[in-house]
């Protein structure tokens, strides 16, 4: 196998890289936080630390990888670092079924616990343990009764703590509790910008730079902790975004956020090129028709906005059910529950509508109308939009995150790193 080719580690990785060593004067600090910008290098850089520290600071010792997902963690953290440390002369056994990676050099061999933790429900996962040191990817996507669970398990005598995030809001519980008190937690807070990768070229920080506006570009660029203010789609302008549509389209989506009592929307998806259109739209606002529509009503709206057209599937609003089992019990159309992610969901409709991936006929009247209302709700202390003018919003964002960002899903990474040194 050959080499990986690096780029020379910046100052701020190098950082990084020997906070931890012997004389060192930061090695006293219990924790390394890393924070900022998307792309900034943090990551690569921080978990080929992490193991290098446990594997010089302990032996047939048990130690923590979590991200928010096991599949994200290997993806983003573990596919890119395993090759990196077998060059440099460790022996790394991957374990999958069990979501243990075992590591040894010489006489030293440590095991590495892969845990996911997304939810509540994950704290019990990491119960029980006893660690030498935990990582975190992504610390701020996770719930803190995990995080705090997995801290509480490293009771061995130098453990260290790991964190890395892309920046939330300024009440996010990480941010209060870790970030502002760093000095309090005894904790190293390294802030990242893209400028800290040196493998980045000008061109791609400058794609980067392009693809975010507002409260995105000063969190994901800028790499501060903001909240959401003013509308969430600030830069969509009708004249860039909205087009004439193509005569063909290779395959047919339907996109539905259904209501009862607050409006539903529906939008007819065609895809051309590798460009999805939203090529019409039903809406219906049950409060100002002063009548509801039952789901058979519904199905018919459907239906009509369908016909004539071979539709792949129905993508729906997961908590229609009644809806779902609507379509299903007709027997015409596949109808698969959206995924549901909200913030995501909003960071993958901007992407998909700066690079051109989604456009909109002029036609798409309610569409474009929410377009301009869309906004974040400044009084609430975390992330939310108001509920209220996004209904197209929604389906629109369930489209994207089921059918459009599945297609296109890309992984792209940057590794900057030049090391020829064994270790020692």
């Amino acid at each position: 196998m050959s080499k990986t080719t690096f780029s020379p580690f910046s100052e701020k990785q190098l950082k990084v890289l020997n906070w931890w060593c012997p004389n060192n004067p930061l090695s006293s600090h219990d924790a390394i936080i890393c924070d900022g910008a998307v792309r900034s290098g943090k990551t690569l850089c921080m978990s080929i630390s992490f193991i290098s520290w446990a594997m010089f600071s302990f032996n047939d010792t048990a130690f923590a990888l979590c991200g928010k997902t096991i599949t994200s963690l290997r993806r983003n953290v573990i596919t890119e670092m395993l090759p990196i440390m077998t060059e440099l002369g460790f022996k790394c056994t991957d374990k999958t079924s069990k979501n243990i990676i075992e590591i040894s050099k010489g006489k030293v061999k440590n095991r590495f616990y892969i845990f996911g933790g997304k939810d509540e429900a994950s704290a019990s996962l990491i119960q029980g343990m006893t660690l030498g040191g935990v990582f975190f990817d992504e610390v701020a996507l996770m719930p803190q009764s995990f995080v705090e669970q997995a801290l509480a398990r490293c009771s061995l005598k130098n453990s260290k703590f790991w964190f890395n995030c892309n920046p939330d809001n300024p009440y996010h519980w990480f941010n209060q509790n870790w970030i502002l008190k760093c000095s309090e937690k005894n904790s190293l807070h390294l802030h990242f910008t893209m400028k800290d990768n040196p493998s980045l070229s000008e061109e791609i920080i400058k794609r980067y730079e392009s693809l975010y506006t507002g409260h995105f570009y000063t969190r994901f660029i800028e790499g501060k902790w903001v909240m959401g203010q003013g509308l969430i789609y600030d830069f969509f302008d009708e004249e860039k975004h909205t087009c004439i549509l193509p005569e063909t389209f290779e395959k047919y989506y339907i996109s539905c956020d259904y209501g009862t009592v607050n409006p539903t929307s529906m939008g007819f998806w065609g895809k051309n090129k590798n460009v999805w259109y939203r090529i019409k739209e039903y809406y219906f606002d049950s409060r100002k028709e002063k009548y509801q529509h039952t789901d058979e009503e519904y199905y018919s709206e459907l239906e009509a906005l369908a016909q004539g057209f071979d539709v792949s599937a129905v993508i729906v609003d997961p908590s229609a059910a009644s809806f779902i089992e609507c379509i299903h019990r007709h027997g015409k159309f596949t109808a698969i529950p959206a995924k549901n992610q909200v913030l995501d969901g909003i960071r993958m409709v901007s992407d998909c509508i700066k690079n051109g991936k989604i456009k909109f006929s002029k036609e798409c009247n309610d569409a474009l109308r929410e377009f301009h209302l869309y906004s974040w709700d400044e009084g609430s202390c975390k992330d939310s939009p108001k509920k209220e003018n996004d209904h197209a919003m929604d389906d629109i964002r369930y489209f994207v995150s089921t059918v459009v960002c599945k297609e296109n899903e890309e992984n792209l990474f940057a590794i900057a790193i030049e090391r020829e040194q064994e270790w020692q």
